[in-house]
């Protein structure tokens, strides 16, 4: 079988993907694969193939420019990051290699496994309908294999389906394409389990009230993407149509990645312009018609934040990408694209005055509830006041900040607070990061307690503290502390003797609790 050219291949992803910068021989230009350039390693000799530049500056490629001509590449690949390209065009000419430029917002993993599917495609599906057109491609599948058809993503949401007249469907898909989602059972359950643990096309049995149907699964590599689903309404689809299905799954690998890709654009997008109404406000004129909002319409910032303290740093940045993820897909959902950005491990998002009071409460505990059970570590999530207008952003965002920290300060306490609920925790935490500019501040002063306990193997700290926060009663401060009353009576006393302050005055009372309420955050 010959090898697809590049001009097919270019057509399949369209040009908002690949663009070129040198011009396009006249002659077909055939591809035989996609390799990543490692920079570590030497670069194998691979006729025909395109070669993505990843992580290589302008700079760089003029000199992988040649050595790829060198050892048969047909095309490299970069992204230019606004950095001026002509030399590396001259260069490319010289070695008569094709040079593209790759979309800056499309992940370098993305476009690998896109060139890999369009590669495949090309020779499986010579006549595809138009990438992202996916109720026609529905359509084209149900033609060639012989039954009603739908595609689904890995949530079992039904992305199309075909409609071609005289195909049947039974009650379960027609209940699914009429809520775009499978329905729940068991008996979907155990189809769903097999057809991703096998690589091929599956012949399934009828459910209760259903009608057998072929599956297969469509993956990028090892990544699944979804699934392409045919009814066998007359159990006569053979081997001939399973091969056909299995044959499919390629083109339909690249036009769910070309779909994805573009909502990862568009996220990307997104993202930088909340990001930048966030740090300017001024710049609220030209970000709110970008994202679709009035300037003026009431707004509130919601925080999110993954709290594993005993996790690896590498693993809670990889969390932290994921929720950002969730966090967009929630909201969207919702309120439509108005930005979702990951800013410094906290996930913003900005949400429009909802229907309810507290509506805005409600989604976010939905969604670090679904997040906490889907990246199996703590989420927090922190609400900002309500502001009349874009302008005022900044104000809820640091509240949600606030928040944030009022939370992971006590992760005991809750997982999803407004600003209003912790006002008081709030206030400290806003409190602390004041004291903690403070350089005039007497932090010398006052009874040491933590610094004795640490010298001396007490407990004065913990003791004081739960006494304070007890309202100075002794039984509930005993059983916080699963101690008899007289022990916390003859700490207290023993420090009050040893540290030299006095518990009956207020104001000393008052600064030895912030002194031990904010020590771990001030240092005392």
């Amino acid at each position: 079988m010959l090898d697809p050219d590049l001009g097919q291949v270019l057509d399949s992803l369209g040009a908002s993907l690949l663009r070129p910068l040198t011009e396009l021989p006249e002659r077909p230009v055939p591809i035989s694969g996609v390799l990543v350039f490692e920079r570590r390693a030497p670069l194998p000799p691979v006729t025909d193939a395109i070669l993505l530049a990843v992580g290589v500056g302008t700079a760089e490629a003029r000199e992988l420019v040649g050595s790829a001509a060198e050892a048969g590449y047909a095309c490299l690949v970069v992204k230019s990051f606004g950095e001026p390209v002509a030399e590396l065009v001259a260069a490319a000419q010289r070695s008569r290699i094709v040079l593209l430029s790759a979309d800056e917002a499309v992940a370098w993993h993305h476009l690998d496994a896109m060139i890999s599917s369009a590669l495949a495609a090309t020779v499986r599906l010579a006549r595809a309908p138009t990438v992202g057109d996916l109720f026609a491609l529905a359509n084209a599948i149900a033609g060639m294999v012989g039954g009603a058809t739908v595609i689904e993503d890995p949530h079992r949401r039904i992305l199309a389906y075909s409609t071609l007249a005289g195909q049947a469907i039974d009650e379960g898909r027609r209940q699914g394409i009429l809520g775009l989602q499978v329905p729940d059972g068991p008996d979907y359950d155990a189809q769903y389990h097999t057809l991703v643990r096998v690589g091929r096309t599956c012949r399934f049995p009828p459910v209760p009230g259903g009608l057998p149907r072929l599956g297969v699964a469509v993956r990028a590599g090892s990544e699944e993407l979804g699934s392409i689903w045919v009814v066998d309404a007359d159990d006569c689809l053979d081997a001939a149509a399973e091969q056909a299905l299995s044959d499919v799954a390629d083109t339909v690998s690249l036009h769910l990645l070309a779909a994805r890709t573009a909502d990862d654009a568009v996220r990307h997008r997104r993202a930088g312009l909340l990001r930048r109404l966030l740090a300017d406000p001024s710049s609220v004129t030209a970000v709110a018609p970008q994202l679709g909002l009035d300037p003026n319409q009431p707004v509130a910032v919601a925080a999110f934040a993954v709290t594993a303290t005993n996790a690896d740093d590498v693993l809670v940045a990889h969390a932290a990408t994921r929720l950002a993820d969730l966090v967009s897909l929630h909201c969207e959902a919702h309120y439509g694209r108005h930005g979702c950005a990951l800013i410094d491990g906290t996930v913003y998002a900005l949400l429009p005055s909802g229907p309810s009071p507290n509506a805005h409460r409600e989604l976010a505990a939905d969604i670090a509830r679904r997040a906490h059970s889907a990246l199996r570590v703590p989420v927090h999530a922190g609400l900002g006041s309500l502001v009349q207008g874009l302008r005022s952003v900044a104000t809820s965002r640091a509240d949600a900040d606030l928040v944030l920290r009022a939370l992971t300060d006590r992760p005991e306490s809750r997982r999803v607070a407004t600003i209003d609920e912790v006002w008081a925790s709030a206030t400290l935490s806003a409190l602390a990061q004041i004291l903690a500019t403070q350089e005039a501040l007497p932090r010398s002063l006052g009874p040491a307690v933590r610094a004795h306990d640490l010298q001396h193997g007490t407990t004065y700290a913990a003791t004081i503290l739960a006494y304070l926060e007890a309202n100075s009663d002794i039984a509930v401060a005993s059983t916080r502390l699963s101690v008899h009353p007289n022990t916390i009576r003859y700490r207290l006393a023993r420090a009050e003797e040893i540290l030299g302050f006095d518990l009956a005055d207020p104001d000393e009372r008052l600064v030895l609790w912030l002194r031990l309420r904010l020590g771990d955050q001030l240092g005392w």
